[in-house]
């Protein structure tokens, strides 16, 4: 029912842009972790992926194995579809031999692309064509990714939800958008992103931080950066 491109970011970032004609894709499907990786749960979710395939992560485990570990007991793992990206960027796969087809996966250099449900294969490697040659900053080659692959026919089904997820050197989330229900859920998705730059982000760059343990809290400042951040295009 969706497809996603989880990757990680030369920055060391992680990251995971999703879309489906499903509700509320973000709820359940996407997770990540600073310094630790990236996953996506699909087709028939499975929710505990996500905390138990970050935890093996944390661990040390490689993806490969995370997938091994997470699926081989799952009673209902050929109706499941997860990849997994370590900090190491390497990659693990798993699609359901009961997926609904179109279904499938590909990785590259740095991220990994996979989906079910979908008009064709041409929209996962689409949304990798795009991601690699996109030269925009992290978040928005995902949104790219994504879009590109909706061009490509994205969930045969249709368009309900989307979501983007971004953490980076903090402990805390960097970026987290959800579009729920809507239209057109990529449009809305990259109107949020835009949205978040007019005060969210460069606020969120005076939070505490490793450096800087308790922020800028001076709101005059605060003002000033957010006045001269830039905003994407």
């Amino acid at each position: 029912m969706t497809w996603s491109i989880i990757a990680r970011d030369a920055s060391g970032a992680f990251g995971v842009a999703i879309a489906t004609r499903f509700f509320a894709v973000g709820a359940l499907c996407p997770h990540a972790e600073s310094n630790v990786g990236a996953l996506s749960t699909q087709a028939l979710v499975n929710p505990y992926y996500g905390k138990h395939g970050l935890d093996l992560l944390r661990a040390g485990m490689p993806a490969p194995e995370v997938v091994k570990h997470l699926v081989a007991p799952d009673e209902g793992r050929e109706h499941r579809q997860l990849h997994v990206i370590d900090i190491e960027g390497r990659i693990g796969q798993h699609t359901g031999a009961s997926c609904v087809d179109w279904c499938g996966a590909i990785a590259g250099d740095g991220f990994s692309v996979a989906g079910n449900m979908l008009a064709g294969p041409r929209v996962i490697e689409e949304t990798a064509r795009a991601f690699q040659e996109s030269n925009k900053p992290f978040a928005e080659r995902l949104i790219a990714a994504l879009i590109a692959g909706e061009a490509a026919g994205g969930d045969k089904r249709g368009k309900q939800s989307a979501a983007l997820l971004i953490h980076s050197t903090e402990a805390y989330v960097e970026l987290s958008l959800r579009v729920d229900d809507h239209a057109d859920p990529l449009k809305e998705l990259k109107r949020l992103y835009k949205k978040a730059h007019e005060r969210f982000v460069p606020y969120l760059k005076c939070s505490p931080s490793k450096e800087r343990p308790w922020g800028i809290f001076d709101r005059e400042v605060i003002e000033q950066e957010i006045a001269r951040h830039k905003k994407p295009t």
